[in-house]
């Protein structure tokens, strides 16, 4: 019995030290992350919307050799462009041009005062930046919320889009169904309870299935780094707005609309689904079930293909590069 005492108190101790030595790691990051540098060079359009001045960031990896081709990778809800590294460089290896916007709200982008979001707004916002770079077809990429944007883009301006790419994205099914509705301020008090902890925890259940390595925890600090700085609460404040975009304005009911073809890769693994947490533990159950919600979407688009990622979660391009760069790559040089 001491023996299994004696153990308990050193994997404690142990889980303790870590837990401290990640948040050691820890430094306040300012609102548009001035003081967090990207993988690549970044650049801006500027432009006005609902009367606020928008400042929207964006990178382009330009290849060394170029196929002729681009693809447009769109992150997700608790990410930004910067996650994006791996797969823009392999990417660019084989001669894409690759370019990554932070939508407004996240990342380095504007963080605006007064704002209605939708994903007509954003996908409008990200066509800009197309329109500056003078692309007029690229592939377009998008990862959990990112899915959503790149949905209603590909759906706004179907001449753009030569293929679509979802990877794990949410919106595969319409929340507001099973979820009870939340306002934007509960969901802004929510926000500010925000830590590292907390940010953690819900990144290892949802995302991860319980199953966390060391590497992700940088992008739990890009998170968890905002909720020091004096400006979070208005950090917290588009987070709630966004949250609201996502749970009142669902894509799944138009997916059969979608005439490009289309990729689905999707971690077994993943439970995410907004709003979880707030339905009751019957329905709960239900949400998020990504192996059935992946073969449904098939179902649904037109000249679609599913990649089934077994073992994985929310980010394949984080959790096994290689497994989940391999279709993509595929994908992508179809003729």
């Amino acid at each position: 019995m001491k023996i299994k005492i004696l153990f308990f108190v050193i994997a404690l101790a142990t889980f303790s030290q870590a837990v401290h030595a990640q948040k050691d790691t820890l430094r306040s990051l300012d609102m548009n992350l001035e003081n967090y540098q990207y993988p690549f060079p970044v650049s801006f359009i500027e432009f006005e919307s609902q009367a606020e001045k928008i400042s929207m960031a964006y990178m382009v990896v330009q290849p060394e050799k170029g196929n002729g081709k681009s693809i447009m990778l769109l992150h997700g809800k608790n990410f930004n462009g910067a996650y994006w590294e791996q797969t823009a460089k392999a990417l660019a290896d084989q001669g894409y041009q690759v370019i990554i916007p932070d939508q407004i709200g996240f990342g380095k982008s504007t963080k605006p005062l007064h704002f209605q979001y939708s994903f007509q707004e954003l996908a409008a916002a990200t066509k800009r930046i197309l329109d500056k770079l003078n692309v007029n077809k690229t592939i377009v990429l998008g990862h959990s919320m990112g899915g959503m944007v790149a949905t209603r883009f590909t759906l706004m301006y179907p001449e753009t889009v030569e293929k679509l790419v979802l990877e794990n994205p949410i919106g595969l099914e319409d929340y507001k169904v099973k979820v009870p509705y939340q306002s934007v301020d509960k969901w802004y008090m929510s926000e500010l309870k925000n830590d590292f902890t907390s940010i953690k925890s819900y990144q290892l259940n949802s995302y991860y299935d319980g199953k966390w390595k060391d590497n992700y925890t940088k992008w739990v600090n890009l998170l968890a780094g905002w909720t020091l700085n004096k400006d979070y609460p208005r950090v917290a404040w588009n987070s709630a707005l966004t949250y609201d975009m996502i749970y009142s304005q669902p894509v799944c009911y138009e997916f059969n609309q979608i005439k490009v073809p289309t990729l689905l890769i999707i971690g077994q693994r993943d439970r995410s689904a907004v709003g979880k947490n707030l339905a009751p533990e019957d329905v709960r159950k239900t949400l998020g079930n990504y192996p059935a919600l992946g073969r449904q979407t098939k179902a649904l688009i037109p000249n679609s293909e599913l990649v089934e990622l077994d073992k994985i979660g929310h980010l394949p391009h984080i959790e096994d590069f290689d497994r989940f760069i391999a279709p993509l790559l595929r994908f992508a040089g179809k003729p």
